[in-house]
């Protein structure tokens, strides 16, 4: 009676009778088989676009290995193909291929018959299912819907549901929320996210909205903004009559210029905007003014004297 074989690892089953003096080599293969498809690791180098991962009747052959760790330089996807397609298969895939064209990095995608393929992205691990169908036979990805109740990162448990990560991942959805000063938000510091205070945001907008030069002294000056900022601008009249200029500068539509007069002395101000602003002018009695710029280097103020 010749000798049979295993469906899905090739293990070796001498007929009765069979092999005197020989099957030692026969149950030494079939121990290193068996070996190789508990716990294998085999590197495989692919190259071009196909591959064949086969398991041969009796003998060590790639096939055989429970993990498979692809190599090699690719230009393109590369399709293994598992053979023959009758055998059932469990397969740990990693991915480790380079990159030999301009396009990659290249998947390894999986295939056994026309009922499905699995496709491993460069880099990845994935855990693979044969189902030995025949013509027909179809690879699943196990991991393709892994739910972990418990997933650590770097020894760090993630408390997050998954509703909250699909929020970080774009939600269109709103909750009306009254915010106050102890709630916080996700912020990108630097490359570095973290829980900020909105207090902390309020600090910051507060000090981005406007500036406060220094005080104006020089008897002949030109404000002109560098900054998208509202300024508050004091002007020192005690050494001087001061004349003072409103420049367009960076400011933006619906900001504005605060010109305040500080000292108690009788200098005058006098303050000129650009010929198409509209408001009204005091001349050199000036002691407050407010100016809106409204673009095109136009401004609408009003000036008013201090009682």
């Amino acid at each position: 009676m010749a000798s049979t074989y295993t469906v899905n690892t090739g293990i070796e089953k001498p007929g009765s009778g069979e092999q005197s003096g020989t099957w030692g080599t026969t149950t030494n293969t079939n121990f290193d088989i068996i070996d190789r498809a508990i716990s294998g690791v085999g590197s495989i180098s692919l190259s071009g676009t196909t591959h064949d991962l086969t398991t041969t009747d009796g003998a060590l052959s790639e096939g055989g290995y429970k993990v498979l760790s692809f190599t090699g330089a690719l230009g393109a996807n590369n399709t293994v193909t598992i053979g023959p397609n009758d055998q059932d298969k469990v397969y740990f895939i990693y991915n480790g291929t380079t990159d030999s064209g301009s396009s990659g990095p290249y998947s390894v995608i999986l295939t056994q018959g026309s009922g499905g393929n699995v496709t491993v992205p460069n880099g990845s691990f994935k855990i693979v299912y044969a189902d030995g169908g025949g013509s027909s036979a179809k690879v699943t990805d196990v991991t393709s819907a892994l739910d972990v109740s418990a997933l650590r990162l770097g020894g760090t448990a993630i408390t997050s549901t998954a509703a909250e990560l699909n929020i970080m991942d774009g939600g269109t959805s709103a909750t009306s929320t009254t915010v106050v000063d102890a709630d916080r938000v996700v912020y990108n510091d630097a490359g570095t996210m973290k829980q900020v205070a909105v207090t902390d945001l309020s600090t910051y907008y507060n000090a981005s909205a406007f500036s406060a030069p220094s005080a104006i002294t020089s008897s002949s000056s030109t404000l002109t903004p560098s900054a998208a900022k509202s300024i508050y601008q004091t002007v020192d009249c005690s050494s001087n009559n001061v004349a003072l200029t409103l420049a367009e500068g960076s400011l933006a539509v619906g900001q504005y210029i605060i010109v305040d007069k500080i000292d108690t002395s009788s200098n005058t101000l006098t303050l000129s905007y650009p010929s198409n602003s509209q408001g009204v002018s005091l001349g050199s009695s000036v002691e407050f003014a407010f100016a809106i710029y409204q673009g095109s280097s136009k401004f609408s103020f009003v000036e008013t004297v201090k009682s």
